[in-house]
């Protein structure tokens, strides 16, 4: 690996005696390492700086390698994480490796074997890949993130389709900086929020005495979005006079203020978004189709958070942890009750939802732990729940608890089979387990592979 001098890696090891010969070892290799010997430190020079690789013990003084993984996940992009510990179970290595870890080692290993399983973890690297933001842990994400990444740097309008709160805005900024576009500005507008009588002036401007309280030139999003990316979001929202103005920006590629006759030109990336069935409002009348033509040049659908149960929990301790730097209530861990019922809640408001969950949550925590009462307070062990509607039971969410993880386990599963074209051993190594445990899994999930 020797012709890899510019690789960094973040090691979070708090022994000295291994740490010191892991900095060592890998630095003949030709690394750069940084050591972190505590969690808080780990979680600061993580947020720092862009990684190719992260190495992280689970057992640390301050917290657990779980709980710095959460707090860090969104910001550590595409890099490969691995993780080490003496009390390596295959249930915590499924745990972790659904959380979206790349490898699992069992202390004590030979340092050659971590230096191997970095190796492979280059090898499995998308090219380029190294260090970027990603969009996501889950397949459908990754599958959302590599339509996004290849248009970015396109001329071309995208719209984004979803479940209000599934992240469509996150999808957008996502869009924004991963292409030619990421240094220039971000401008963003809520159509469903807009004033009628103001909706053509937020969007295009105005100018000076275009109508009573016009006391001076006001400059629209369309405008202020220069090079960069203009964000429509909940575009169906927007009132037939508004639509016609904006099918004619698209075409035309300009633009006059309300109350001007110059025409300005339009050099934005257009990004609509909706949770609206637009074909539906076609067919009522109620939206443009010439104009749901002239957006929707490239569709993505950014799927709900029930369909990507992979990003629960580590989204979960991202936001606790976020919220207990914001509140100064110091490192927040989730109890096992509450990745559980976290898990076998179907989220109607997505992570919008899973967010001001954690953030109330946090705020009323007496402890460090946030148990599943403290994020569904509404529910109760029987009966019914404050409206007079029948109660999810925590009882009945625990009793799921072995059918979510095995449907968890199933899906990581053949996710990494399709990263490893099917072969079998190069499987069982990214997951940490033997070749023949795979097999069994394998055959109790009815999961093929060509050994």
């Amino acid at each position: 690996m020797s012709e890899r001098s510019a690789l960094r890696v973040a090691l979070i090891e708090d022994d000295p005696i291994l740490g010191e010969s892991l900095v060592q070892r890998l630095t003949l290799e030709g690394m750069e390492v940084v050591w972190c010997r505590s969690g808080a430190e780990a979680v600061t020079r993580l947020r720092r700086s862009r990684w190719d690789f992260v190495v992280c013990d689970i057992r640390l003084p301050d917290m657990n390698g779980e709980e710095v993984y959460g707090a860090v996940m969104p910001e550590l992009g595409g890099a490969p994480i691995i993780f080490m510990t003496a009390f390596g179970d295959i249930e915590q290595a499924v745990r972790l490796m659904r959380a979206g870890a790349d490898d699992y080692l069992i202390k004590p290993f030979k340092i050659e074997e971590l230096v191997e399983r970095l190796d492979r973890q280059r090898r499995l690297a998308p090219e380029g890949r190294e260090g970027e933001p990603v969009l996501g842990l889950s397949p459908a994400m990754r599958q959302v993130e590599t339509v996004l990444r290849r248009v970015a740097s396109l001329d071309t309008t995208v719209l984004l389709l979803g479940e209000s709160g599934a992240g469509k805005e996150v999808a957008a900024r996502f869009l924004h900086g991963a292409g030619n576009r990421a240094t220039k500005p971000f401008v963003g507008v809520n159509c469903a929020a807009l004033a009628p009588e103001l909706a053509d002036s937020e969007i295009f401007g105005h100018e000076r005495g275009a109508f009573t309280s016009a006391v001076g030139r006001h400059t629209g999003v369309a405008e202020r979005a220069a090079d960069g990316i203009l964000f429509l979001d909940e575009v169906a929202e927007l009132p037939a006079g508004l639509q016609a103005k904006l099918l004619r920006l698209i075409e035309e590629r300009s633009f006059t203020r309300v109350g001007g006759e110059k025409a300005i030109p339009f050099r934005a990336k257009l990004v609509c978004a909706t949770n609206a069935d637009l074909r539906a409002r076609i067919a009522e009348g109620s939206f443009r189709e010439d104009l749901y033509y002239r957006i929707n040049v490239i569709e993505v659908t950014v799927p709900p958070l029930r369909d990507r149960r992979m990003e629960i929990v580590p989204l979960a301790r991202h936001f606790l942890q976020r919220f207990g730097a914001r509140f100064e209530r110091g490192a927040m861990r989730l109890s096992p009750d509450a990745e559980t019922v976290l898990m076998a809640h179907d989220w109607p408001g997505n992570v919008r939802e899973l967010r001001n969950r954690c953030e109330r949550a946090v705020a009323l925590a007496e402890t460090q732990t946030v148990d599943a009462r403290a994020l569904f307070p509404e529910r109760t062990l029987s009966g019914r729940g404050p409206g007079g509607e029948a109660a999810v039971s925590m009882e009945a969410a625990i009793e799921d608890l072995g059918a979510v993880r095995e449907r968890a386990e199933r899906e990581h599963i053949r996710n990494v089979l399709v990263q490893t074209e099917g072969q079998v051993g190069r499987a069982a190594g990214i997951l940490g387990i033997s070749r023949t445990t795979l097999w069994e899994k394998m055959r109790r999930f009815g999961i093929g592979g060509d050994g």
